[in-house]
C-alpha cells in the first residue's frame, strides 16, 4: 500500500508536540505491515536546513500567490516531500507562530496551500508519484479532503486524525474567496462552522474515516463535555471514527542505552535507576535522599495538563516526606506558581522552566513516580515515557491516560496487574486524595518493584497500533472501491 501522509510538523525535523512524535515514528512502524509512507511536510527554514540539497520534483508556479518547488529526500522508514514555499514558510518563529508569539496573519493559506500541494499530488498531477490512499494530520492538513473531495477524476480515499480537538484553525470567512473553491463547500456539509471557515471539521466532515489517537479519548470527543462544539458531527459520524493508541519510539526512548541517564538499566535489574535519583535530586538542587519519594513532571504548564491541580495537591506531597521535581514551560501564572513553590521549599521542590530533552529523560529514569493530571488528553507521552522508564504515572482518568495505564486498585494490585495510579474527578482534591494511596504502595518496596517490573515490562511500542492503522486503511481503500 502506498500512503501520502500530510502534516505541518516531523520529528526530529520540526516539533512543538506530539504530532511530530507520531508523525515521524509511523511510517517506519507501517512498513513492517505492508504500508510504504511518503510524508508532505512544509519547508520550513530548520526542515531546509536538515535535507540540505534535494532534489526538485515539480515545480507550482502560482501556489496562492508565489512560486514553489517539490523536493525529494529519501530517508529511513519512509520518503519524505518537503513543500519549498517561501513566501509561507521561510519565516522565522514556531511553525505557527511569529517570534513575538502571535499568530501568523496568513494562517490559514499557508495550510491551504500545503492541502492544496497534496491534493495536486494525491491526484497524480506529479509525475512519478502515485498513491492508493491520504492519512492527514490535524486541522493544519483540514482542507486535504476537502480539495480532494472537489477535484476531477477518482477520489483517494482520506484518513483524518485527530490529535487534539481543541486546536481547530478556525479562520473569518472572508478568507473564503482565497482558497480557490466551489460556493457550495462553504455550508453547514461542509467548511463553515458557526460563522467561520473550519479547517479541522471540514477534516471531519469530507474523510472517509477520521482516528484519534486513543480509544478512550474518541469516546469523549463524542460527548458535549468534550467534543468542543464537533461531537454531533463526530456522533454522525458513527463507525467512521475510531481510536488507535499512540505508541512510543522505543528505540529513541530506550532506558538500556539512553546517554541522557546516569547509569542505564532494564526490567530485569532496575536497581541502577537510584543513581539516575540522584543525578535528579543533584541537578534540580533536592536533597539527594534515596527514601524520600521523588514526583516528576514533564509537559505543557497549561490549564489542559492540570498543573495547577498539582500545585493544589503539592502540599499532601510534600508533608507526606515526597520531593517534587518539575520541567515545563507554558502559561506565565503557572510558571510563576511552580517557582513560587520551589521557593518555599527549597531542597524539597526543583523546578526548572523551559524545555530540556536530556533533563527530561532523566525526570523520566530518576522519578519514583510522574504526575500527568490532565484535565482531557487525546493520548500523551508523559505517562508512556514513564512506563518506558520505570516510573509509575499517576494520572487523571481521561484520554489516552486511562488506556495505557493500569490502575493499582485493589483489585489490580490482588492479580499483580497494575502499572500506575488513576484519580478521579479530575480534582485537585482529588489528586490530593490520591497521594496517600500511591504512598501506602510505596513504603512496601516489594509490592513498588513489581509494579516497576510491570510498568517496565509494558510493550508501549508502535507494534500493535501500526498494526491497527493499516488493517483501517485497507478497510478504507476497500470501502472506497
Amino acid at each position: 500500500m502506498r500512503l501520502l501522509a500530510v502534516a505541518s510538523e516531523c520529528a526530529p525535523l520540526i516539533k512543538t508536540g506530539g504530532l511530530a512524535d507520531v508523525v515521524g515514528a509511523l511510517p517506519a512502524a507501517l512498513a513492517a505491515h505492508g504500508v510504504a509512507v511518503t510524508t508532505l511536510l512544509p519547508g520550513y527554514p530548520a526542515v531546509m536546513a536538515a535535507i540540505g540539497d534535494a532534489p526538485v520534483l515539480h515545480g507550482f508556479p502560482a501556489l496562492f500567490g508565489g512560486p514553489a518547488r517539490l523536493l525529494h529526500v529519501r530517508q529511513a522508514g519512509g520518503d519524505l516531500l518537503v513543500l519549498d514555499a517561501p513566501h509561507f514558510f521561510a519565516r522565522p518563529g514556531s511553525p505557527y507562530l511569529t517570534p513575538q508569539g502571535g499568530e501568523w496573519k496568513d494562517n490559514a493559506i499557508r495550510f491551504a496551500a500545503l492541502a492544496k500541494a497534496a491534493a495536486t499530488i494525491a491526484t497524480g498531477g506529479v509525475p512519478g508519484l502515485c498513491f492508493d490512499a491520504v492519512h492527514a494530520h490535524d486541522w493544519q492538513a483540514g482542507l486535504v479532503p476537502t480539495y480532494l473531495r472537489f477535484a476531477p477524476g477518482p477520489r483517494k480515499p482520506v484518513l483524518f486524525t485527530i490529535h487534539n480537538l481543541a486546536f481547530q484553525g478556525k479562520f473569518p470567512l472572508s478568507i473564503f474567496p482565497q482558497l480557490g473553491l466551489p460556493p457550495e463547500a462553504l455550508s453547514v456539509q461542509g467548511l463553515e462552522y458557526y460563522g467561520t471557515v473550519g479547517f479541522l471539521k471540514a477534516g471531519l466532515w469530507y474523510a472517509d474515516r477520521i482516528s484519534t489517537v486513543s480509544p478512550t479519548y474518541a469516546a469523549e470527543i463524542a460527548t458535549p463535555a468534550l467534543g468542543m462544539g464537533l461531537d454531533g458531527l463526530l456522533r454522525g459520524r458513527g463507525g467512521q471514527v475510531s481510536g488507535v493508541l499512540n505508541g512510543l519510539d522505543t528505540a529513541d526512548f530506550d532506558p538500556t542505552r539512553d546517554s541522557c541517564l546516569a547509569a542505564r538499566f532494564d526490567a530485569a535489574d532496575p536497581t541502577p535507576r537510584a543513581a539516575n535519583k540522584a543525578a535528579l535530586q543533584r541537578r534540580m538542587g533536592l536533597a539527594e535522599d534515596p527514601s524520600a519519594p521523588l514526583f516528576g513532571f514533564v509537559g505543557r504548564l497549561a490549564w489542559q495538563k492540570g498543573v495547577d491541580l498539582l500545585l493544589g495537591a503539592a502540599g499532601a506531597m510534600l508533608a507526606e516526606g515526597a520531593q517534587i521535581a518539575l520541567l515545563g514551560t507554558g502559561e506565565w501564572g503557572l510558571e510563576e506558581g511552580c517557582r513560587g513553590l520551589a521557593a518555599a521549599h527549597p531542597g524539597r521542590v526543583g523546578v526548572h522552566i523551559g524545555f530540556d530533552e536530556a533533563l527530561a529523560r532523566l525526570v523520566y529514569g530518576g522519578s519514583d513516580v510522574i504526575v500527568v493530571p490532565s484535565r482531557f488528553e487525546p493520548c500523551g507521552l508523559a505517562q508512556l515515557a514513564a512506563l518506558r522508564y520505570g516510573a509509575l504515572p499517576l494520572v487523571a482518568h481521561v484520554g489516552g491516560l486511562v488506556d495505557s495505564v493500569v490502575d493499582a486498585n485493589e483489585m489490580a494490585l490482588a492479580e499483580g496487574i497494575g502499572t500506575g495510579f488513576h484519580f478521579a474527578p479530575v480534582t485537585a482534591e482529588m489528586l490530593e486524595a490520591t497521594v496517600p494511596r500511591v504512598l501506602r504502595v510505596w513504603r512496601d518496596q516489594a509490592l513498588w518493584r513489581r509494579l516497576q517490573g510491570n510498568a517496565l515490562r509494558t510493550d508501549v511500542s508502535w507494534h500493535r497500533s501500526a498494526a491497527r492503522y493499516a488493517a483501517l486503511l485497507r478497510a478504507m481503500i476497500a470501502d472506497a472501491g
